[in-house]
């Protein structure tokens, strides 16, 4: 399958001079964590534009960001986080595809082999190949050991779904990444996750 315009040529990381994954930072899920601009009251009080960018670095949807932006001040983390599962069940087709050309691949524990690099590369390759766009999976709460097996075995599991079944699960995966980048970006402005 011929990659499309929006679709990235994914590479898994390799330190520069190795061969294999000995130094790869230690991160378990997709990461694309805005930089912070403080607690709930910060992100309310931001300006438009400022709201919209750090909204954009949780999911690449314009719509979604504006619609969030629009809606504050939020008097809780679990209202904003509400009004984002809302906005993120109401994207289109079109839209999610643009928020899925927005993702990276995750990145692999530190002291990971060149071996689990190759295998992870030809799963997402199959993905893709299959579904047209990157894999994402949500993996909070993931130990950083398990993210390479969890990621694995949740590609070959998801490899078997129609296209039909998958965009449904893709859609929400991406709902839960949008999720827990918004917890980890207002960290501590409140108790949900």
């Amino acid at each position: 399958m011929t990659r499309g315009p929006t679709l990235p040529a994914h590479r898994l990381p390799y330190p520069s001079g190795s061969s294999g994954g000995a130094t790869i930072p230690a991160l378990p899920g997709q990461t694309r964590v805005p930089p912070s601009s403080g607690r709930l009251a910060g992100f309310n009080a931001a300006t438009a534009d400022e709201a919209h960018e750090a909204l954009l670095g949780c999911l690449h949807s314009p719509r979604w960001a504006a619609r969030l932006a629009a809606h504050r001040p939020y008097p809780d983390l679990d209202a904003l986080l509400a009004a984002a599962d809302e906005a993120a069940y109401d994207l289109t087709s079109a839209e999610l595809a643009e928020a899925l050309a927005g993702e990276t691949l995750p990145v692999l524990p530190a002291g990971t082999y060149s071996a689990a690099h190759t295998a992870l590369s030809a799963a997402h390759a199959a993905y893709e190949a299959r579904f047209g766009h990157v894999f994402v999976i949500h993996l909070g709460g993931t130990a950083p050991g398990e993210a390479l097996d969890r990621t694995l075995e949740g590609i070959r599991s998801r490899l078997t779904n129609d296209p039909d079944e998958e965009r449904v699960v893709t859609a929400d995966e991406l709902r839960r990444l949008a999720r827990g980048r918004l917890v980890t970006h207002l960290r501590g402005a409140g108790n949900g996750a």
